[in-house]
């Protein structure tokens, strides 16, 4: 009988990161939820211990999260938040008390359980992943805190996304889109199959604006498990919406009452939206208690949501955006069209190779004056090069720029938007998206350690700046 190896245990967040890191990737999907159930049953179910709301949908999952834990610790409850991607720090996914832990209670809880990953990755088929061992770590730290209430966000999909394991007494789902094809399928409604799955027998669930056909699917699954749906624009909606300095005025409907010009400092219907469900989602989760007007409206105030419209310069404008598929791209043009009168945009857009890449840049070519094609640092970046192949076809090469480097790449941008022959710098804007980490590694650049690290007068930006694309659209122009 062999032994069981020996606990790689960490001394910093860094050696933490190294450890996951060299588990299976969050993209990889083994459809199995025995290993996290092996996990936590050695952890003592923790997962038992609170009271859980669990959001699924293709776009909005981490700002209705946002929004529901807000809501919640204005109640006074003790709320854990478990969220992912991260923007700029694998922390942030792990978040108690509205803050993410600090560096070493995410180290302190990792090796907590790393003390017993190996055991489980004997005694299963599959090791152990990366965001199996997440989701480990934040339900066993959301019980040590103690936790009321988890706000829980899927990974991938739902029925067999490793947060499932626990059964939620409200389920949320935001709109579903196409995402994720290879694994969840290339349609909306085998999509929302999977997905259905957090929606548990006797649970409630809040249902956002769906397609005709995603709604048939989320009907007959809470049908099949006697669940209680709420849907958007029939038991709560959004009534009215105003664009405003710093976000918007929304008075919003929900279960029990109507809550009247709420201030809401984030960007676009889609956000308005996501606030509805929220709210929905809260009054759910109390049964009868009304929220108070003046609960709703501080709480809604002080709601944010990096990388999601997120303004983080000025003269010109510096947007972040997370936007991933097409549907995300879509909604962050309305948003910008609605919200902003800039005269034009220069993008940054850096994407993942598993997307559809297409999509995302159709939804955003008639609102781009110009884009500047990058890649973020991982290894499933799409590379530079690539991206500018697909972009020179949908917006022509006069309209991009190759700038592999990302901090160039916003360098870049801002010198394209301040020589614009539109006049003042302050109107144009320049919108950093296509990936959630593309929009983070900007935020970090950008975040107060002073500019992106490369001279505006350097940066390479006409689109022949690399011998194989110049050969691309050399081939392109003779029509070959």
């Amino acid at each position: 009988m062999s032994e069981t190896p020996s606990p790689r245990l960490a001394a910093t967040i860094e050696e933490v990161w190294e450890a996951l890191q060299s588990r299976w990737p969050e993209t990889r999907l083994e459809p199995s939820l025995d290993r996290i159930r092996a996990l936590l049953e050695i952890l003592g179910d923790p997962q038992a211990a609170f009271r859980i709301v669990q959001l699924t949908g293709t776009n909005g999952k981490t700002s209705t999260s946002r929004m529901i834990d807000t809501l919640l610790r204005s109640l006074d409850l003790r709320v854990g938040r478990f969220t992912s991607p991260h923007v700029e720090r694998i922390n942030e996914r792990i978040s108690i008390d509205g803050e993410p832990l600090s560096d070493d209670d995410f180290v302190a809880a990792f090796n907590d359980v790393a003390h017993y990953l190996g055991m489980v990755d004997e005694d299963q088929p599959h090791p152990l992943s990366f965001f199996e061992t997440m989701v480990g770590m934040a339900y066993a730290k959301f019980a040590e805190a103690p936790v009321d209430v988890a706000v829980v966000e899927v990974g991938l999909g739902g029925g067999w996304d490793a947060t499932n394991v626990a059964d939620a007494d409200v389920a949320v789902v935001t709109p579903i889109a196409v995402d994720h094809a290879k694994y969840l399928g290339d349609n909306p409604a085998a999509i929302a199959r999977e997905k259905a799955g957090i929606i548990k027998p006797g649970a409630v669930a809040v249902i956002a604006e769906q397609t005709v056909e995603v709604a048939a699917v989320l009907d007959q699954h809470a049908a099949e498990v006697g669940a209680r749906l709420l849907w958007e624009g029939t038991d709560f909606a959004v009534v009215s919406r105003t664009p405003a300095v710093g976000g918007q005025i929304v008075t919003l409907r929900g279960l029990r009452g109507t809550y009247e010009d709420l201030f809401l400092p984030l960007y676009g219907a889609h956000q308005a939206q996501n606030a509805a469900a929220a709210l929905a989602a809260v009054e759910a989760f109390l049964g009868d208690t009304v929220l108070a007007d003046e609960l709703v409206r501080d709480a809604f105030a002080k709601v944010d949501s990096p990388a999601r419209l997120e303004i983080v310069r000025a003269s010109p404008t510096i947007l972040l955006d997370a936007a991933h598929n097409p549907a995300g791209a879509e909604a962050t043009v309305a948003a910008l069209e609605d919200s902003f009168s800039f005269s034009g945009v220069v993008g940054v857009v850096g994407v993942m190779a598993d997307k559809d890449v297409d999509g995302l840049l159709a939804a955003f070519e008639p609102h781009l004056e110009h884009l500047v094609v990058t890649q973020n640092s991982t290894e499933r970046a799409l590379p530079a090069i690539e991206l500018a192949k697909i972009a020179v076809d949908l917006y022509g090469e006069e309209r991009v720029s190759v700038v592999p480097r990302l901090a160039d790449a916003i360098d870049a941008a801002l010198a394209l938007s301040e020589s614009a022959d539109s006049g003042s710098i302050s109107e144009g804007a320049v919108l950093v998206t296509g990936s959630v980490v593309t929009a983070g590694e900007a935020r970090t650049l950008l975040g107060g350690r002073g500019p992106a690290t490369a001279s505006a007068a350097t940066a390479k930006v006409v689109p022949t700046a690399d011998p194989e694309l110049e050969a691309y659209l050399e081939a392109d122009a003779d029509g070959e």
